[in-house]
């Protein structure tokens, strides 16, 4: 039977999501016993929600040195694995620090890498964006292990009620390997859900004309509540708002409930990272705003006009 692996990264103790919704996925695979590589700080109790999302297997450690250095321990650990229960398919996701280790373990044992993809058909088969996300592609996976890396929110995590059995990874990683340290953490601080967790999502764009005015953002998203608030690229390039917030293809990819775009052309850079939100609405100055092609409720308007109206709106509905 071949086995699909899915790596998966800690953060604060708790599992990537973008894993687990790769592994409710790869459960479906037919034919395929799935299992779970995750390393560092946490790892052992990775194993729970792991196995209840489809892992019958979970290779893990908890050793610092994983936490610690980039990318060349985590690879050197995952290279041995691999060669020594040869996975047929390794799925990643598309965060930081796994595509540095996919790119490594590429390189190491010689595999292709395959990265953006959205749709996994079978263990022969992934469809990959192309053109910032205007044409589909479905590529056929050669070689051995593939190497996959998948774009968040491609699928719906749902535990299936499974348990894993844990395997300890016992690596020994040489000083050569501890190139690259990390010296200190930074999150940033946020009032309300995650981008990508949040059942509705506000965004502005260049059309907002000032920083300052995603204070009205953040007026709107207070009232209405449990809604986080996301920028285009440019506003981020142009130093508007923290990357934090960006969301299209070099950003957080978002599929919430409803998705309210304020003074956003719709750049395709942009849309990679929205259209799968259940209801968007859109509010634009220019009518020919390529946005209004996906929107369900268009608005033509300026933004910094109709955004206080709407927050009183709300304000009074809700009181």
């Amino acid at each position: 039977m071949p086995r699909v692996w899915v790596f998966a990264e800690v953060h604060n103790g708790k599992v990537d999501s973008t894993a687990l919704e790769i592994l409710t996925r790869a459960r479906e695979l037919e034919g395929a016993e799935v299992e779970a590589v995750v390393l560092g700080p946490g790892a052992t109790e990775a194993a729970g929600p792991l196995g209840e999302h489809g892992a019958t297997v979970v290779f893990a450690s908890d050793d610092e040195v994983y936490g610690d250095y980039v990318a060349q321990p985590a690879t050197e650990a995952l290279y041995q694995l691999v060669q020594e229960h040869s996975p047929e398919l390794v799925l990643f996701a598309a965060n930081y620090d796994s595509r540095d280790i996919a790119g490594r373990l590429s390189a190491k044992t010689g595999s292709t890498l395959m990265s953006n993809v959205s749709v996994i058909h079978d263990l022969n088969t992934a469809q990959h964006a192309m053109f910032g996300g205007t044409t589909l592609v479905d590529v056929a996976l050669e070689g051995s292990p593939k190497l996959v890396l998948v774009r968040p929110k491609s699928f719906e995590a749902a535990p299936s009620g499974g348990r894993a059995e844990v395997v300890p990874v016992q690596v020994t990683i040489g000083d050569e390997l501890k190139k690259a340290k990390r010296l200190e953490r930074h999150e940033e601080a946020t009032t309300g859900p995650k981008l990508e967790d949040a059942p509705v999502v506000i965004s502005g764009g260049r059309g907002l004309q000032d920083p300052g005015n995603f204070e009205l953002l953040d007026q709107l998203a207070s009232s209405i509540g449990h809604t986080a608030v996301g920028a285009t690229r440019a506003v981020v390039d142009s130093g508007w708002v923290p990357y934090a917030m960006q969301i299209g293809q070099t950003g957080t990819t978002v599929k919430p409930n409803v998705y309210l775009a304020f003074g956003i052309s719709g750049a395709t850079q942009h849309i990679v990272g929205m259209k799968g939100a259940r209801k968007i609405v859109a509010i634009n100055k220019d009518e020919e705003a390529p946005i209004f092609q996906i929107a369900d409720l268009g608005i033509v308007g300026d933004a910094l006009k109709i955004l206080p109206q709407l927050i009183e709106e709300v304000k009074s509905r809700k009181g």
